[in-house]
């Protein structure tokens, strides 16, 4: 190991250990003295709710563990969006599970809870996953509630989208281990089954103050919606348990008998480790990624043994494509090569650019793993398409156009991997948040933005100066600096994962040697729906 990648190294972990250390203090979600406070009450928190709820040994692949950092910290924050949630295995079920955290606000939901929650649907009905559901919510958070009420993509989504995954045949379970308010009522019972805890789960639409202030009746909140009156009066639930353990052993009984799922039969045999140590991998990526390097190096370090079969190897250099296996599935590449190389009619091109020939030699690759039935794996490092006169006449926006329209009607699992930069139209090229892929997750190096941060902070600060300008205001260069680093260092917080995480633009933060094994969950999550639509383009110039 040179020293360059001594460096290199240095600077990822450090960039890891940063990320480790954050999502210490998330785990913790409302803090220590709130978690006494459930285990004083007999309950479980969230997250030793789904680790015993899950096989052990298995994985449990967080979802959304950065949702609403650094967000609403007037109102105290939200760790985690006050849900924790993933996918794991429950009696050998790959499941969708997702928890309210009670430590957080009583588990209320924030307006990035209700966004995380409907994303978790989202994937329990894109790959026909069942999903479980452990509620413990005090409902809306009042003082927000014109964020997460009304419009199309709030709370009301989420019963409207219980509904549908019923009519999807995708089963739904629902333990109420705490309380389970208002709106919130309906997503038990519109589960297929639904558990309670004695004592301390209650379904009401009306906790019993709003009972005495609207109608003047007095009555305990046990009696109005506990789990003796909704399992022996009102027959809403199905089962009540003296324990917390005992209502997740049920639930692993109901797993336990749930039929097999039909498969969606994309390729996998017998992984094979890669040929090159998965740890080296924190040595690819130089330091502050100001460098070119080799996108092969991270490939080799992802596929079984190394083998990487390139599509149109010698044509549109700056994205590789080919066909490897990861942890024994079959997977197409597309991945954006950063390395500066020659064209084919012998022309520099940059790095991370995305050029005519590259465009459509993607296109064309997606078309076919399109045609195989072949998961799409997208590795972002891009900075966008290239600019100027030459690549305009060459019809740069046509070839792009071409990419983003595969891209957007490729009906295989698309599993996107932001490990640099992700700029502009590149980031939708490479199969951004916008072009749904089933997962998004990101490196502690990426970036995202409509373009790099020195760019982005130079444009901005010459239109504010330009402006000043013309209103007869001098402006000094000091000035003009200030006026610089202050746009430079607001621009750059939005760049960074922990702003994509929170706002759920990425699935979360993910340890570069991690991920090979997150990608294998997340084809075999997709495995579990076989109805994949015809692969369909529409109209492009070619």
């Amino acid at each position: 190991m040179n020293l360059e990648t001594n460096r290199n190294e240095d600077w990822m972990k450090l960039m890891l250990s940063e990320v480790k250390k954050q999502l210490e203090k998330i785990q913790l979600g409302g803090g220590k003295k709130s978690i006494e406070k459930q285990r004083e009450r007999n309950k479980l928190t969230a997250r030793e709710r789904i680790t015993y709820l899950c096989d052990k040994g298995t994985p449990f692949t967080e979802i959304g563990a950065f949702a609403g950092y650094g967000m609403y910290e007037e109102e105290g924050g939200c760790p985690a969006g006050g849900t924790v949630a993933g996918i794991g295995y429950v009696s050998g079920r790959q499941c969708v599970i997702v928890a309210n955290d009670q430590t957080v606000k009583a588990g209320a939901w924030f307006p990035i809870t209700g966004k995380k929650n409907l994303r978790m649907q989202e994937i329990a009905m894109e790959n026909r996953l069942p999903i479980i559901y452990l509620v413990d919510s005090a409902g809306v958070f009042l003082p927000m509630q014109d964020e997460i009420f009304p419009d199309k993509e709030h709370f009301g989504r989420i019963f409207r989208n219980n509904a549908r995954m019923s009519a999807m045949g995708i089963t739904q379970i629902a333990a109420v281990m705490g309380a389970c308010v208002a709106g919130g009522a309906y997503l038990p019972i519109m589960s297929d089954e639904t558990l309670m805890v004695e004592g301390n789960g209650s379904i009401f639409l009306a906790g019993a103050y709003l009972v005495k202030a609207a109608i003047g009746e007095d009555i305990d909140n046990e009696t109005l919606g506990g789990a003796m009156t909704h399992t022996e009066i009102s027959g809403i639930a199905d089962y009540k348990f003296s324990s917390e353990q005992d209502c997740l052993d049920h639930i692993k009984k109901i797993m336990d008998k749930t039929g097999s799922p039909a498969a969606a039969g994309f390729d996998r045999i017998a992984a094979k480790d890669p040929l090159k140590p998965i740890d080296s991998i924190y040595g690819v990526i130089p330091e502050g990624n100001l460098k070119p390097y080799d996108m092969l190096e991270i490939i080799e370090r992802l596929v079984d043994n190394g083998e990487f079969d390139q599509f149109k190897k010698d044509y549109g250099k700056t994205i590789l494509c080919g066909y490897a296996r990861i942890d024994g599935w079959a997977v197409g590449i597309v991945a954006n090569q950063r390395l500066v190389c020659k064209s084919r009619k012998g022309e520099m091109q940059i790095g991370g650019v995305i050029y005519n020939d590259s465009a459509d030699k993607a296109a064309r690759f997606i078309m076919n793993c399109n045609q195989k039935k072949i998961p799409l794996v997208f590795l972002q490092d891009v900075t966008g398409f290239m600019v100027g006169s030459r690549s305009e006449h060459s019809g740069i926006i046509k070839d792009g156009a071409k990419l983003v329209n595969a891209v957007a009607n490729s009906v295989v699992p698309k599993i996107t991997i932001v490990i640099g930069n992700s700029y502009g139209a590149g980031n939708y090229a490479m199969c951004g948040k916008a072009y749904d892929p089933r997962f998004i997750y990101a490196w502690p190096s990426a970036k995202i933005a409509v373009m790099g941060g020195d760019q982005a902070a130079k444009t901005l600060a010459q239109i504010q100066v330009a402006t000043m300008k013309a209103k007869g205001k001098e402006v000094s260069s000091e000035e003009e600096k200030s006026l610089l680093d202050t746009i430079k260092d607001r621009y750059s917080k939005q760049t960074t994962p922990y702003y994509a995480a929170a706002r759920l633009w990425v699935d979360g933060i993910i340890d570069p040697a991690e991920t090979r094994k997150i990608i294998s969950e997340g084809i075999a999550a997709a495995n579990h729906n076989p109805e994949l639509e015809s692969f369909k383009t529409g109209v492009f110039q070619v």
